[in-house]
């Protein structure tokens, strides 16, 4: 049964269709929408005291609804879907990690969402991640049962998503705008547009120096409370978890390990020559640069196997020696370091150490590690010198033994032969757990990884 206002004659026939599609059983109603329009005006008084409906604002959408009988405006549905509720659980964020903190809300209420569809990105003390919509059939965002800066658990309800078993979104909030259009026919709306455009017509000229200016000013003031003004402002802005993680982890290093740092001086000269001769066939051949990092994650991998002491990790009162290599590459990004890892690293070719570092800090700068991609590592290179660090003395990782900084490279005087002669010359420092490592495994360690990158055929002959 399909009712519309236009298709009757006279107020007396509209309202008798309307009697008798409320006493009609819903098994009649489905299937059928009422729109009516016009007798908004002259029945407002009539349908209300019909329907109990005050007259006063009266909208169509306070028209009884059953399941399946959903009138809408300006609109008739034969056959109206049924919805449903589908609630969205905060998922698992890996091991170790039961809660995070609400980041950014990317899907408002009321906008339609498919599958895979991020609706919020969540802070952990690892990674960040996102909540997604898991379901085929398309839906609409109902509400949030966490606001942004939240503390929610695994398993906590996030969202409410209403979803259509037809395979269609529900469309309610599209028709909410439609409702109001007896309210546009006000000439007083009107008035204001056209002194607009007059207005906009001088200025065409003037806004596009106008655009950047409050673009830039979000970018250079982030949210935070202000708690001062004047010449010399000052803001808070609450830390990230994983900045706090980060924080946490740094300082427990520093009260629990030994923590002792020594250095050398590596001469880069054969490393340079090498990367000069090979890198465009390199790039053609593998489709990736050329860079320092393979060669030091390389060497790194073979003094490992020398010195396995440093490879080694103390668990109570033993020692635990490690017969893998998974190296962690530290990683800066906006809301903190990271330190995502290659794995079996002694069985990897140049290239796909140079592929992998490059996948994992793409992923690491979008936010878009796994914890499966941090997890583990036996030892870590943190590379200062992409920030023109010229010498420094990296904190371990826990629950790592010794981390390998990497500095800047720079031309100075050497002795060669006797000689005085200029040369690319990077100070490598390795900070080591004093408990475990002694000093002569740790120089050792270092001047293994000098005397492979001042002549990578060590590797290649086993050296």
């Amino acid at each position: 049964m399909v009712v519309s206002a236009l298709g009757l004659s006279g107020r007396r026939g509209a309202l008798a269709a309307l009697r008798a599609l409320g006493r009609s059983r819903p098994s009649q109603q489905t299937g059928a929408a009422a729109c009516v329009w016009g007798l908004l005006r002259s029945d407002a008084a009539a349908f209300s005291s019909l329907h109990g409906v005050p007259s006063v604002g009266f909208s169509l959408r306070a028209l009884p609804t059953t399941a399946s009988w959903v009138p809408a405006v300006r609109c008739i549905s034969s056959t109206p879907a049924a919805w449903k509720t589908v609630e969205v659980e905060v998922p698992s964020m890996g091991e170790s990690i039961t809660e995070g903190t609400v980041a950014t809300i990317l899907a408002q209420p009321g906008e339609t969402v498919e599958e895979d569809s991020v609706l919020a990105t969540l802070d952990t003390d690892k990674v960040s991640m996102d909540i997604k919509y898991p379901n085929k059939t398309p839906g609409v965002v109902k509400e949030y049962k966490a606001a942004e800066g939240d503390t929610v658990t695994v398993g906590q309800l996030f969202a409410v998503i209403e979803e259509s078993e037809g395979g269609a979104a529900p469309a309610k909030k599209e028709e909410a705008p439609k409702e109001e259009a007896p309210k546009e026919e006000v000439p007083k709306k009107e008035a204001p547009k056209k002194e607009e455009t007059k207005k906009e017509e001088p200025k065409k000229a003037s806004p596009p120096p106008k655009k950047p200016e409050p673009a830039s000013k979000p970018a250079a003031a982030p949210g935070g409370a202000p708690l001062s003004s004047g010449p010399r402002p000052e803001r808070r802005v609450k830390m990230t978890r994983l900045r706090a993680r980060v924080a946490e982890r740094l300082k427990n290093a520093q009260n629990t390990y030994a923590l002792l740092t020594t250095f050398n001086e590596v001469d880069m000269t054969a490393l340079m020559d090498l990367r000069k001769a090979h890198k465009d066939a390199f790039l053609e051949k593998h489709g990736v640069k050329l860079g320092f990092m393979s060669a030091f994650v390389k060497a790194a991998a073979n003094a490992l196997e020398t010195v396995p002491a440093v490879n080694a990790v103390i668990d109570g009162g033993d020692i635990i020696y490690r017969d893998y290599y998974d190296i962690s590459v530290a990683v800066a990004t906006p809301k903190g370091l990271v330190v995502p890892v290659l794995r079996n690293v002694d069985a990897m070719s140049f290239a796909t150490v140079e592929k992998t570092i490059n996948e994992l800090g793409k992923k690491a700068r979008d936010g878009a590690l796994s914890i499966d991609e941090m997890a583990g590592g036996t030892f870590t290179i943190s590379n200062g010198g992409v920030f023109g660090s010229m010498l420094s003395t990296p904190i371990i990782n826990p629950p790592q033994s010794a981390i390998l900084g990497m500095h800047a490279t720079n031309i100075k005087p050497a002795v060669v032969d006797g000689q005085i002669v200029a040369r690319p010359l990077m100070y490598l420092a390795l900070t080591y757990d004093h408990r475990l490592i002694d000093g002569r495994e740790a120089v050792t360690f270092l001047k293994r990884i000098k005397e492979v990158i001042e002549d990578p055929r060590r590797l290649l002959l086993d050296v």
